[in-house]
């Protein structure tokens, strides 16, 4: 087995009275893509958010690099070295593709080399690069996320249902640029619903329900599963496509 770059041990999280994680227990191996599945409600976007250290776990411990992160907070984790793009993207919309790319990049300075790779990766961002965020479409908006995210080496990113609501054109776009990104060596794990990009994509997965991981293995092995998907995935994802 890889390396475990970012490593879950028995991880709950409070929001004020709600208990949402209960126990996660999850691996990311290094330079391997990893899916975070599971039904609406599970506790994904929460689990992403505990990691980043946006809610603070309340139980358990998170390691990053063999490093203790479970306490540290938001800044010093992203120093670390991971990069979270949220459901929500956090794009500025009143600043240029080039403004939000300037601000994610250290010392306000972009590598020239990083930024044609980050081109290769979505040219639409080369194309509008002097546009406002704000007046992008859905699927522009999302590669501005991601190209924020990666802007500078990360060692791991995190991303949040990067295909929710976009067009399957601009879906198979998106495809494209992670397959790229894995064969980069970077290393991703990534919360979706898209079951056919999941498949596509996903090296290991995890599912969650409840708070919980339910199941870890091989994507290759869910895929092939049907009674497995329908089981831990219900109606909630499209596991048929």
């Amino acid at each position: 087995m890889s390396e475990v770059l970012l490593r879950l041990e028995g991880v709950h999280t409070h929001i004020g009275r709600y208990h949402i994680l209960h126990g996660v227990d999850l691996l990311v191996p290094r330079g391997e893509l990893t899916m975070l599945l599971g039904r609406n409600g599970a506790g994904k976007s929460t689990t992403l958010r505990t990691i980043m250290g946006l809610w603070k776990a309340s139980e358990g411990r998170i390691s990053f690099g063999g490093q203790d992160i479970t306490a540290a907070a938001t800044p010093d984790i992203a120093q670390a070295g991971i990069a979270y793009v949220p459901e929500n993207m956090g794009i500025f919309a009143d600043l240029t593709v080039r403004e939000n790319l300037i601000l994610a990049a250290r010392r306000g300075e972009i590598d020239p080399a990083r930024l044609r790779w980050v081109f290769g990766l979505f040219p639409a961002l080369e194309t509008f690069w002097s546009l406002a965020a704000g007046v992008l479409s859905g699927g522009q908006k999302q590669m501005l996320a991601i190209a924020r995210a990666i802007i500078e080496p990360r060692e791991l990113l995190l991303v949040d249902e990067p295909t929710k609501g976009l067009a399957p054109a601009i879906i198979m776009n998106m495809i494209s640029a992670f397959r790229e990104l894995k064969a980069a060596g970077e290393t991703i794990l990534l919360v979706e619903q898209n079951f056919t990009a999941a498949k596509m994509l996903g090296d290991g997965v995890a599912i969650m329900d409840d708070g919980r991981i339910v199941h870890a293995g091989t994507m290759a092995e869910l895929a092939e599963d049907a009674g497995l998907q329908q089981r831990l995935l219900g109606p909630s994802m499209d596991t048929h496509q």
